[in-house]
């Protein structure tokens, strides 16, 4: 026989587990619920995004060492920064398309910044000692393009080639941005002697130099 308080506390026990059953199952009833409610009022489409906006891209060829203006519709962010990083990122994504006219591989990843700085005098009152440049009085602005590593390392070498992706960052940024004159290039932060060997990395482009065809 079983003592009779080790009885009672047998039964306590079993009366323990029955309660704690019955918790788990509404909590976890509680629980099914609330995930389907969440479901529920989840949001149905996708966040906003800027309207696309009609941009020009000079693209380059290489089969007749021209620049040619391009159409085409992309969302546009309103920051001029993120504006211009967005078309120099459809630009080089061109590049890296299997029937590309200037094929360079990398595509809109290898911009890592742009910024947009007045733009010092490049005219006669520009300053010849060394010191820091006076700044202009038209408005007009300085571009810097932060590119990555990984996109100069596979850039294709040669004078033309090179001079072709350099005018064509340029004049697309003037296309689409009609402030910004000057353009300066940078490599993952840094100042770099050349694209793959040939196209100066260290001087200050003028896209007035840009030239296009129709």
């Amino acid at each position: 026989m079983i003592p009779r308080h080790q009885a009672v506390l047998l039964c306590i026990l079993l009366l323990a587990s029955l309660v704690m059953a019955g918790i788990l199952f509404h909590m976890r009833d509680r629980a099914h619920q609330r995930l389907l409610a969440g479901q529920d009022s989840a949001p149905t489409k996708a966040p906003e995004v800027a309207a696309p906006e009609q941009a020009t891209l000079l693209v380059a060829s290489d089969d007749d060492n021209s620049l040619r203006a391009q159409l085409q519709s992309l969302p546009l962010p309103a920051d001029p920064g993120a504006r211009a990083r967005a078309v120099l990122g459809k630009l080089l994504d061109l590049y890296a398309a299997p029937d590309a006219t200037h094929p360079v591989p990398g595509g809109a990843a290898s911009v890592a910044q742009v910024f947009l700085l007045p733009a010092p005098n490049s005219g006669p009152g520009a300053s010849k000692t060394g010191g820091t440049p006076a700044q202009n009085d038209t408005g007009d602005e300085l571009a810097v393009i932060n590119l990555k590593g990984s996109f100069v390392a596979g850039h294709p070498s040669g004078l033309e080639t090179e001079t072709l992706t350099v005018l064509s960052i340029c004049g697309t940024l003037h296309a689409n941005l009609p402030r910004v004159a000057q353009v300066r290039f940078l490599v993952d932060g840094e100042v770099r002697p050349s694209l793959a060997g040939h196209a100066d990395l260290t001087r200050t482009y003028l896209t007035a130099d840009t030239v296009t065809r129709p």
